[in-house]
């Protein structure tokens, strides 16, 4: 009984180191294996055999204690070393580092199976997927890039295929103004021939605002607009051209207040609200009929002056036999910018903004600002007025913000596309020879561009980079944590499974709930301890030999019970 139970126990000693070895083995061969987690094998004793449970002690006679022989161990746990291994550089932005206990969440055929090695690439389809093609799962976006958190999703970076734009809607210009130029106190004035509403220049037949244009003379009897021509205008302003609107008579345009309408928005002549009565025609700026005449009054600035000849105005591009006499120029220190926004499809909408010195006090200065565009899909160019005002040391004290909104009804862009200013960078101060100047400082749109890189942030959140400096979230990686590591189970190449044992997922993102923070560009390497690993690699070897040599001393002394008993 005895030496077959020493020869079981010696076997089973074997058994033990040999699992030992294989685990160690393990740890040292993937001592290189990205995200690995080492093994170890706990012991523990097996029943022990009882020969005597002991005595208690007599008042002659002291107690004896159990006597016991053991029948050998047996492998309580094998348990995964679940701390943190080195994490390492790496050159790749799609490599990411858990740096807490979470594991990331890995989309295959069989369901999820759950990681600690980051090692990820895109694939063909721009999938973020792992070496054996597993796909990392997480939050997808809407169309708008909102992040959708209601379940997972396999993460996509369209790198080349998606292309974004970025909707204009803050600004901010700068420049600066000079307060002792001369103050803009009217705008050029022009004035028609006198028009008449039959021919022969009859007095008392003067056209009104109510005259149609098919029915409008000039004095020396021609008619203006004869059937339904096109009309074309392109006046000069400040000395530049401006783009050429049109309208058809009988269907964009009929009387001759319909014309005037016509040409003040062509023009872009703001008035109305707190623009200034005109200095010298003592009215508002704009384009009315009277005695007659069509009268216009444009707005203050000498960038403002408006220049009407003849050709300016044609009708199926034939210059009409309308003319203008030039009563006043425009006057005051002014300046003018042109710059660029960008709608939601990306496209540039161009916009003039100006400005002229409209009051100057013992302690302020104030300019009034204009914007205009052509691009504006109503018929109107002009879009927003405000004025600026600037204290005793060209610092903006009043009118550091603004706001215009543009039409653009002619595309599928978002309309009314409203884009806010900032002002307060426009200094107050500027010398006569340099003058007034303005110009765009900034601003948050852009033209379409393709998505070109990627960055994740510690949270998880993963944002495109595109070639027009925009940047869009295009999903989260999510991680899992298990309340029982040591309970899930190896499902090869580095992944788990959830086991009986571990509990369900709790599914978070990293940096809450204990899950860790994401490093990009990073790999968490191997957490085995090839110096621990080999001396205990060493213990398990000697006392496996140490159980070979039990083995043969047993098979010696069966031997020998064998001879005697012969």
């Amino acid at each position: 009984m005895g030496l077959a139970s020493t020869l079981n126990t010696s076997l089973n000693g074997l058994s033990l180191n040999e699992t030992a070895i294989d685990v160690l083995g393990n740890n040292i061969a993937n001592a290189g294996t990205n995200g690995f987690k080492s093994g170890n094998v706990l012991f523990t004793t097996q029943l022990s055999r009882t020969l005597s449970v002991g005595s208690r002690p007599t008042g002659r006679l002291g107690g004896t204690n159990p006597r016991q022989t053991g029948l050998g161990a047996t492998v309580s746990a094998i348990q995964k070393d679940f701390t943190q291994g080195s994490v390492s550089n790496s050159t790749s932005p799609s490599d990411l580092a858990i740096q807490g206990d979470g594991l990331f969440i890995l989309g295959g055929t069989a369901g999820n199976v759950y990681a600690r090695n980051g090692n990820f690439t895109l694939n063909s389809q721009n999938l973020l997927v792992n070496a054996q093609g597993l796909r990392v799962q997480g939050y997808g976006v809407t169309d708008s890039f909102e992040l959708v958190t209601t379940g997972l999703t396999d993460l996509r970076i369209p790198l080349g295929e998606l292309s974004v734009a970025e909707r204009t809607q803050n600004i901010v210009m700068s420049g600066a103004l000079m307060p002792t130029g001369e103050r803009g106190t009217q705008g050029s004035q022009h004035l028609s021939e006198v028009l008449y509403a039959a021919p022969g220049a009859v007095a008392g037949t003067e056209a009104d605002a109510t005259t149609l244009l098919s029915s409008l003379y000039n004095a020396a009897g021609d008619q203006l607009f004869p059937g339904t021509p096109t009309l074309s205008f392109a006046p000069r302003v400040g000395g530049r051209t401006l783009e050429a609107n049109t309208a058809v008579v009988g269907t964009d345009v009929t009387t001759l207040g319909d014309l005037a309408a016509f040409l003040d928005e062509t023009i872009g002549i703001h008035s109305g609200g707190t623009v200034p009565i005109d200095g010298a025609a003592t009215t508002q700026p704009g384009v009315t009929i009277s005695g007659g005449q069509i009268v216009v009054v444009g707005n203050a600035g000498t960038v403002n002056d408006i220049s009407l000849t003849t050709g300016d105005l044609t009708s199926n591009g034939v210059a009409t036999p309308l003319l203008f006499t030039k009563a006043n120029a425009a006057n005051g220190e002014s300046a003018v910018t042109d710059f660029v926004v960008y709608d939601s499809l990306g496209s540039a909408v161009k916009v003039k903004m100006s400005s002229t010195l409209e009051s100057v006090t013992p302690a302020t200065t104030t300019f009034r600002w204009f914007i205009n565009s052509f691009d504006d899909s109503d018929s109107d160019t002009a879009l927003a007025t405000g004025t600026i005002t600037f204290d005793s040391v060209g610092r903006v004290i009043d009118g550091g913000t603004g706001e215009f909104a543009l039409t653009l009804d002619n595309t599928a862009a978002i309309s009314p596309m409203v884009v806010t200013m900032d002002l307060s960078h426009i200094s107050g101060i500027s010398s006569e020879a340099a003058g007034s100047a303005l110009s765009l400082r900034s601003q948050d749109g852009s033209d379409p561009g393709t998505l070109v890189n990627f960055l994740i942030e510690e949270s998880g959140i993963i944002n495109g980079v595109f070639d027009n400096g925009v940047i869009r979230t295009l999903g989260q990686v999510a991680l899992a944590r298990f309340a029982n590591n040591q309970g899930l189970i190896e499902a090869g190449s580095g992944t788990f499974t959830e086991g009986v044992n571990s509990g369900p997922p709790f599914i978070t993102t990293p940096g809450n709930f204990g899950a860790g923070t994401m490093r990009s560009g990073a790999i968490e390497l191997s957490n085995t301890d090839i110096g621990k690993n080999l001396i205990d690699l060493i213990i398990a070897s000697t006392n496996y030999r140490g159980n070979a040599r039990v083995i043969s001393s047993v098979q010696q002394l069966v031997d020998e019970l064998l001879v005697l008993g012969r």
